[in-house]
């Protein structure tokens, strides 16, 4: 496969995942579809009790776990106001200013339109808490919505040169990275490796605790995008789109090991993979979770560089998927030594 071969199934990879519609708690069209794409790929699999798909390769050497999760965050449908329009709370961290004029995806495939109280007014220049904002599903004839139902922002992903933009890029851009190293692997490696596709992460990291229970690793890895800082006048962060996998140091839920730290740099440093040091002072990953299973695991994180996370135009640049690809793949095979803090 050539080089354009290569960017074109990443570039549709992400897009098929990504398109897929699954907020936090309803992940289950994203499982069927991840399930199909693995199949070829994996010797065993199985779904637990709260959802995670959980697939291996090899058996053999130590058993290392990388995580990505499959969820979106979206909106819960809390009442419905006699003149039809629908309040929502958020799935995970909606952010109000990514919400006006929106459409609102439901299961079924209704759209809806979200609105704010006074957009002409205040709105303009204070937005008002979520209980300010409604979905208008009106279609002239009645309809049936009613609370409980979830709904997530409407997204389709483009192409812009090596940018990918789009909506779910958090995580689905994981999880396309997952799959493509199941791919490169073809089933052979020298460590056994588990693959979990995770649930309810944008909730609470829910389904990385049981997953990690179930396999037991050695060694557990998030994989999981991470917020750039160059962008104008952005947050100071040391990670830049296009500029490498990003290896994580801390974030608000992992302070990762000195030893699990040189394990990866030294892997991504031997295969000539461009590597960036994550250093991030918000946020968390199914890592905070893994890392506490049992007896506690050695966890790391490694991430995709992402610009605007959690608005329907999140962007990743296919060359970061590729440096990740080839860090979890080096990984694989790499020896895993006795841990200690």
């Amino acid at each position: 496969m050539d080089q354009e071969d290569r960017q074109k199934n990443m570039k549709e990879l992400i897009k098929q995942l990504a398109e897929v519609w699954g907020p936090s708690g309803y992940e289950h069209r994203v499982r069927a579809t991840l399930q199909a794409m693995v199949a070829p790929y994996v010797e065993a699999s199985y779904v637990d009790g709260l959802g995670n798909l959980i697939v291996r390769v090899g058996n053999g050497g130590k058993k290392i776990l990388f995580a990505a999760h499959m969820d979106q965050i979206g909106m819960m449908i809390t009442y419905r106001e006699p003149s039809g329009f629908l309040r929502f709370s958020p799935i995970g961290g909606l952010l109000r200013p990514t919400l006006v004029g929106q459409r609102a995806v439901f299961e079924d495939g209704t759209v809806g339109t979200i609105g704010v109280h006074d957009q002409w007014g205040t709105a303009r220049t204070h937005l008002p808490d979520l209980d300010g904002f409604f979905i208008d599903v009106s279609d002239g004839q009645g309809g049936d919505f009613q609370h409980g139902q979830p709904a997530v922002i409407e997204s389709r992903v483009i192409s812009r040169g090596s940018r990918i933009v789009g909506g779910a890029l958090d995580d689905r851009v994981g999880c396309a990275v997952l799959v493509k190293a199941l791919h490169d692997l073809n089933k052979q490696c020298a460590n056994t490796v588990y693959m979990a596709f995770t649930v309810q992460e944008e909730v609470g990291e829910r389904g990385a605790a049981p997953a990690t229970f179930g396999v037991q690793p050695d060694v557990a890895i998030a994989v999981d995008v991470t917020p750039t800082g160059d962008e104008p006048k952005n947050l100071k962060l040391p990670v830049q789109l296009g500029a490498g996998t990003a290896i994580k140091i801390q974030d608000q839920g992992l302070l990762v090991s000195p030893a699990v730290q040189a394990w990866m740099v030294a892997t991504a440093e031997q295969h000539e993979i461009r590597y960036q040091r994550e250093v991030l002072h918000m946020g968390r990953t199914d890592a905070t979770q893994m890392q506490l299973v049992g007896r506690g695991i050695p966890t790391g994180a490694v991430s995709i560089p992402c610009r605007y996370v959690h608005t329907p135009s999140e962007t990743v640049d296919e060359h970061d998927c590729y440096q990740t690809v080839a860090l979890i793949t080096g990984l694989a095979n790499a020896p895993i030594p006795d841990f200690v803090a």
